[in-house]
């Protein structure tokens, strides 16, 4: 990648942090590691890093909490790192506003391909289609990845946003799961399959919110349609 791209890591155990830090710095990324775990949000406005890779078990507050308080002020995508190894510590990271899931012990290249696919569909991809989108009265803008219906307006998250969009491009036909994912992680080989489901469930409520209901049906043997 040819831009300096800036890391936050949020993990306690200091090992861990040169064991990244080492690792990133190797790789061209500028590391700033967070040693406060009373002002993490705090931290994160003062480095406006590109991309935070956070643990779960942290002091005080645990990951889960703050991924949540991070996403009430960014969008920034945010990498969980963890040992916790359940299908539900999965869930649990998507739901409260995680970008992606890495266990620990990690194999170094894969992290390294996680965060350069994450960086890409985040900050290197130039869209140079119409700005808005529209599905009926459902209009998606583009620039600021907002979806408007009728007078309300509804801030979608990076991977809320490139389903939605997706599958409005696609609008009549199916789109598999498989696409669906490469879209998503660029590589699916890496991520569990029950992260897409997740992450459909989560926008299908979102959309509920705003008076949005059974737009995206599930076709069985296919994936997933907009009609």
């Amino acid at each position: 990648m040819n831009n300096t791209y800036k890391l936050l890591i949020i993990e306690d155990d200091k090992s861990m942090c040169e064991v990244l830090r080492n690792l990133l710095n190797k790789w061209g990324f500028e590391v700033t590691v967070c040693e406060d775990f009373e002002k993490i949000v705090q931290r994160v406005k003062e480095c406006e890093p590109q991309v935070v890779l956070m643990d779960i078990n942290l002091p005080i507050c645990d990951g889960f909490y703050w991924c949540k308080k991070i996403r009430e002020i960014s969008k920034i995508p945010i990498i969980f790192v963890s040992s916790r190894d359940s299908n539900m510590e999965i869930v649990m990271a998507i739901n409260n506003g995680g970008d992606d899931y890495i266990q620990k012990p990690f194999d170094s290249n894969v992290l390294i391909a996680k965060l350069q696919a994450i960086i890409r569909r985040t900050y290197e991809y130039r869209n140079e289609e119409a700005r808005i989108l529209q599905c009926d009265d459902l209009l998606l803008n583009l620039d600021n990845t907002t979806l408007l219906y009728n007078e309300n307006s509804l801030e979608l998250t990076k991977n809320e946003f490139l389903i939605l969009k997706t599958l409005i491009e696609s609008k009549g036909k199916g789109v598999s799961r498989s696409k669906l994912m490469k879209k998503l992680w660029d590589d699916d080989i890496y991520v569990n399959e029950n992260t897409l489901t997740v992450n459909i469930n989560r926008l299908r409520n979102r959309l509920e919110q705003v008076g949005i209901k059974d737009l995206i049906i599930t076709k069985k043997g296919m994936g997933y349609i907009i009609l």
